[in-house]
């Protein structure tokens, strides 16, 4: 099956423009265009294309140049050069600055259509030969130069058995990273088996992990097989790492030294081919400083770090993950919504504390309880005004001081003139307040004197500010007059 993708091509010869639009366009390809390398710096800094295609002789510069250029920013990035240059010094340049693909004019449009279908096909973590065996829907998403960091890193270790640790905040997708690296790589076809150190009582840990004989404790009625062996051949998925007891992880580095275990209560040594991928959300180094774990398996562990970044520090990635959860939320079968322009500006102002994973529930929250099939800015900064809330983000804790900075850096960037209108701390103050009160209100089923009471202030002050914010006092009512 033919995959789609967004093309970006750059050609200052409108024909070969034109040409080359229509013909992958055919192809079911969005198609955009660029006639110089300014040109192609404004379409990357509006979206990222799935597969850039471009002439190497440009009014302003030098093609290859930047072709290196965004090779290594952005190395997911297939890159295909043309150029009327056909000489072997231009192939060998192409190939050295990390081409996907070099094509000399006049070339034929077959066969840069399926040079095309090569570049997406690698761009979606796949080589031609994987394609008909591995999902390339990965789930696995964002276009940032942080994430972009995670997939270099990724690319580098699927070919080879090399353990992983993979640190990062609770929600950030450590074991996407841990099955996107299961799915990619040789033992693909064997199980990805994931145990979570936390959720296991520390008595039982030994025996989830290696497996326990009859009788081997009390209530062991039979043998039962440890992760060790049900990951034969595959992954063993070691999730919050730091929280495994000490004992355990005298037994972990035994077997990551050797390469073999033996069941609890049992003699007989099983030679153990897993690879190992690891994660945790806390800070390894400071643990083994603390007492609390083994330097030498801790090293053994580290041996490739994968550091996955935040959402806040990924805000450029929110409005595709926004998106992308909406879909799956209808294909799940809840009810297909859009997302304004401005509900995707407050997304992207919010701060995450739980980071992509509330982000999914927020979307699916969203999903269900929007009224209209295009998510507006007001009911975004609701719902997060009351997530905030819940999360026990209030005034004068750390979580809005880094909004309240990541919203003046985000001015400072795309409206300079905002800083010194003379508007900006009424501006700054709506927005805190539109979301605050809002989500008192549905906290206490729109009852605005409980409300007010809340929040320190009368009731009449409230109704000013109601007022003046345009809320709708009654939206989301569910029924029943103010008692207040």
């Amino acid at each position: 099956m033919k995959k789609q993708g967004s093309i970006l091509v750059v050609d200052d010869d409108s024909a070969i423009r034109t040409v080359v639009a229509q013909a992958l366009r055919r192809e079911g390809h969005r198609v955009t265009t660029a006639a110089s390398l300014a040109e192609l710096d404004v379409q990357l800094a509006a979206s990222m294309p799935d597969v850039l295609i471009t002439d190497v002789v440009l009014p302003d510069g030098n093609g290859l140049d930047r072709v290196e250029k965004l090779v290594r920013d952005y190395p997911r990035l297939p890159v295909i050069v043309f150029s009327a240059r056909n000489t072997l010094t231009t192939a060998v340049r192409a190939t050295e600055v990390g081409a996907y693909d070099y094509l000399p004019k006049p070339f034929d449009l077959d066969v840069l259509t399926r040079a095309v279908q090569g570049a997406l096909a690698r761009n979606n973590g796949v080589t031609e030969e994987l394609a008909d065996e591995v999902d390339p829907a990965l789930p696995l998403i964002g276009r940032s130069p942080a994430m972009q960091d995670v997939y270099r890193i990724i690319a580098r270790v699927v070919s080879n058995d090399l353990t992983v640790l993979i640190s990062g905040e609770s929600g950030t997708g450590k074991e996407l990273v841990a099955r996107a690296i299961h799915d990619l790589g040789p033992r693909r076809r064997s199980p990805f088996v994931a145990l979570n150190m936390a959720a296991i009582p520390r008595e039982l840990i030994e025996a989830e992990l290696f497996g326990h004989e009859r009788g081997a404790f009390t209530g062991a009625q039979a043998r039962s097989a440890g992760r060790f062996e049900q990951a034969e051949g595959g992954t063993l998925f070691l999730d919050e790492i730091g929280d495994m007891p000490m004992e355990a992880q005298t037994r972990l580095l035994r077997v990551l030294q050797s390469g073999e275990f033996t069941t609890v209560g049992g003699a007989r040594t099983i030679r153990a081919d897993v690879r190992i991928v690891a994660a945790t959300n806390r800070d390894l180094s400071q643990l083994v400083a603390n007492g609390q774990f083994r330097e030498d398996l801790f090293y053994r562990l580290n041996v490739v770090p994968v550091s996955l970044p935040a959402l806040r520090a990924r805000r450029q990635d929110i409005a595709l993950l926004a998106r992308h959860f909406l879909d799956r939320a209808a294909e799940g079968g809840l009810p297909r919504k859009q997302l304004d322009p401005l509900a995707i500006t407050a997304l992207e102002n919010y701060d995450w504390p739980g980071n992509v994973r509330e982000l999914e529930n927020i979307m699916r929250r969203m999903a269900v309880l929007s009224r209209d099939e295009r998510i507006d800015a007001d009911e975004v900064r609701a719902v997060l005004g009351a997530a905030a809330i819940a999360s026990g983000i209030l005034p004068g804790d750390p979580g809005i001081e880094a909004a309240v900075r990541a919203r003046l850096e985000r001015l400072a960037r795309e409206e300079p003139a905002a800083l010194d209108d003379g508007t900006l701390y009424d501006r700054i103050i709506g927005e805190v307040e539109r979301p605050l009160i809002e989500a008192l209100l549905a906290r206490h089923g729109q009852n605005q004197l409980r409300a007010a009471r809340a929040l320190g202030i009368n009731r009449n002050t409230l109704r000013k500010r109601l007022d003046t914010l345009g809320i709708d006092p009654d939206a989301g009512r569910s029924g029943g007059a103010d008692s207040g």
